[in-house]
C-alpha cells in the first residue's frame, strides 16, 4: 500500500520519471522554482509563483487573479571526488548505479487566487543527495587490504505536497500557511572497517544481540550494511510524515515589501525497509545476512526566514532574504537499527552538524512584455564539521551563483529557466568513527530548472 501511495503521488506531477535532488544547503536545495532559483534563492517577500508553498506561502496572494498550473523540472549534475590523502588514490562518484545522477526532481502545483483568497496544492523535492563511487575504490578496501567489491553509495530524497493558503486581512498585510505531507526515501550503502567499528563500540556507539556474533567472525576485517532499491524512483528504506509552513508580507511602501516565514521540523515516521548486513572477513569473504533495516528518526530541519524586496521601477526589482536552518537538531548522529529474527543491531554516526546562515540576493530586470532576466548569489555556512565527514554524505557546497529568464508567450502563458552554478568546495576528515583512512571529498554541482506556468 505505501508503496502506491508513492506511485500516485509521483504521478501527479509531469515529470512522471523524476528521482531525487542535489542539495547545496546540506539536504536543502537552494530555492523553489525558476523565479526564486534564478534569484539566489530569495522568495520570502515578492511573487515567486506557485513554488510559494514551499518557501512562503503569504506569497501566494500576490499572485494575479485567476487559476494557475505550473509544471516544471529540476536537473542536478554532481561531480563528487573522494581522494585517500595518504595515498594519492581517488574515487569519483558517477557512471556506477541508479543512485548517481543526472538527478531529475518534479515539480507541480495548481494555486486559485480570487479577492483576498488564494488556495494551492502541488509536488516538490525538498531536496536530498545522492552519491555513488562503486566497490573497486580505496573507500571498498580495508586497513588490513581486503577488496571487498562492496558498493558504496548514498541517495535521499525528500518529497513534499503542500496544501496552501493565504489570506490579505489588509492591503499592506497578507497571511499563509502551509500543512505538507512529506516522504522521504533513503538507499545506502556503506563499509565500516573493523578500527573503525572498534571505535564505535568504545563510543558506546554500536550494540545490540548481533554484536557478540559480528565479532566473533574470523579474520573480521570489517562490516558492511546496505538498503537500496534499485529504481530511479525511491529508497529501500522509506516513510511518510507531514510537515507545515506559517507566513506573511507586509507593504512598507508601494516598492518595498518585507516577509516572514517558519518553516517547521518534519514529523517523519523511521524509515523501514529490507537491508544486508555484511561481514568482512579475511578468513571467508564477505559474508551476508538479509533482514530488516530502520533509520531512526530522520528529519529535516526547522528554518526561519526574512526578507525583502524593493521595485526600482517598472524594470527593476532587487530581493534579499537571511535564513537560519536548525540543522543540529534533527543531524546530531545518523541511528540505524538492523533486525533479523529476534537479533539486532544498533549502530549510531555521529554528524554534530551546526546550525546554519543562509544569505541570498537577487535581481531582475523586464526587458519587455516578454524577456525578464534575472540574476543572484546564494552562500549558505558549512553545517558538517570536518572530523564527522561520511564520504557517502558529502552535502558540502555553500556557495552558489544562479541566473535565469523568463519568457511569456502572453499574458497567461510563460516558460520560466534557471541555472545554479554550485562553486566547488573541499572538506576533510582524519578522524575515526567516521572514516579509516584521511580523506578529503571535493563536490560541485550544476543545477538546472525549467518550468511551464499558464493562467486560465
Amino acid at each position: 500500500m505505501r508503496g502506491n501511495y508513492v506511485r500516485v503521488a509521483v504521478a501527479l506531477c509531469a515529470a512522471a520519471c523524476g528521482t531525487k535532488a542535489g542539495a547545496t544547503d546540506v539536504f536543502n536545495l537552494e530555492g523553489f522554482g525558476p523565479v526564486s532559483r534564478a534569484m539566489g534563492g530569495t522568495s520570502a517577500a515578492f511573487d515567486i509563483g506557485s513554488a510559494a508553498m514551499m518557501a512562503n506561502p503569504a506569497t501566494l496572494g500576490l499572485m494575479a487573479e485567476g487559476n494557475h498550473l505550473h509544471l516544471g523540472l529540476d536537473v542536478v549534475t554532481t561531480d563528487i571526488k573522494a581522494t585517500n590523502t595518504a595515498t594519492g588514490e581517488t574515487a569519483r562518484s558517477g557512471n556506477h548505479g541508479n543512485n548517481n545522477g543526472p538527478y531529475l526532481a518534479p515539480e507541480a502545483a495548481f494555486v486559485y487566487r480570487h479577492d483576498d483568497f488564494a488556495l494551492g496544492a502541488g509536488i516538490f523535492a525538498e531536496g536530498g543527495l545522492g552519491t555513488q563511487y562503486g566497490g573497486s575504490s580505496f573507500l571498498s578496501r580495508t586497513s588490513n587490504g581486503v577488496q571487498t567489491g562492496l558498493d558504496q553509495f548514498s541517495r535521499l530524497l525528500v518529497l513534499r505536497i503542500p496544501f496552501a493558503v493565504a489570506y490579505r486581512p489588509t492591503d499592506k498585510l497578507t497571511l499563509g500557511a502551509s500543512l505538507d505531507a512529506v516522504w522521504t526515501s533513503l538507499n545506502l550503502g556503506t563499509l565500516l572497517d573493523v578500527t573503525q567499528i572498534g571505535t564505535l563500540a568504545s563510543q558506546r556507539r554500536v550494540s545490540g544481540s548481533l554484536v557478540p556474533t559480528l565479532l566473533s567472525v574470523p579474520g573480521l576485517s570489517g562490516g558492511y550494511l546496505g538498503f537500496s532499491r534499485n529504481a530511479p524512483v525511491g529508497g529501500g528504506a522509506d516513510a511518510w510524515g507531514i510537515g507545515g509552513k506559517l507566513g506573511l508580507t507586509y507593504d512598507i511602501t508601494p516598492d518595498t515589501r518585507v516577509g516572514l516565514a517558519y518553516n517547521a521540523k518534519t514529523r517523519v515516521g523511521d524509515l523501514r525497509g529490507q537491508a544486508t548486513l555484511a561481514a568482512v572477513s579475511t578468513v571467508a569473504g564477505n559474508i551476508p545476512l538479509s533482514g530488516e533495516v530502520r533509520v531512526r528518526d530522520f528529519q529535516m530541519p526547522a528554518q526561519f526566514t526574512v526578507g525583502i524586496s524593493h521595485q526600482f521601477n517598472e524594470r527593476l526589482s532587487a530581493s534579499a532574504d537571511y535564513q537560519r536552518v536548525f540543522w543540529s537538531s534533527v543531524m546530531r548522529d545518523i541511528n540505524v537499527t538492523f533486525t533479523r529474527g529476534g537479533a539486532n543491531l544498533d549502530l549510531s554516526l555521529p554528524q554534530n552538524y551546526r546550525d546554519t546562515n543562509v544569505f541570498g540576493l537577487g535581481v531582475a530586470y523586464r526587458f519587455d512584455s516578454a524577456w525578464t532576466v534575472r540574476g543572484g548569489f546564494h552562500y549558505a555556512q558549512e553545517a558538517i564539521p570536518n572530523g564527522t565527514l561520511l564520504a557517502v554524505v558529502p552535502a558540502i557546497p555553500t556557495t552558489t551563483l544562479t541566473g535565469g529568464a523568463t519568457y511569456a508567450f502572453g499574458k497567461d502563458d510563460a516558460i520560466d529557466f534557471a541555472l545554479s552554478v554550485v562553486l566547488p568546495k573541499t572538506v576533510g576528515n582524519a578522524s575515526q568513527p567516521n572514516t579509516a583512512v584521511p580523506l578529503t571529498v571535493r563536490h560541485s554541482q550544476l543545477n538546472a530548472v525549467l518550468a511551464y506556468r499558464k493562467r486560465f
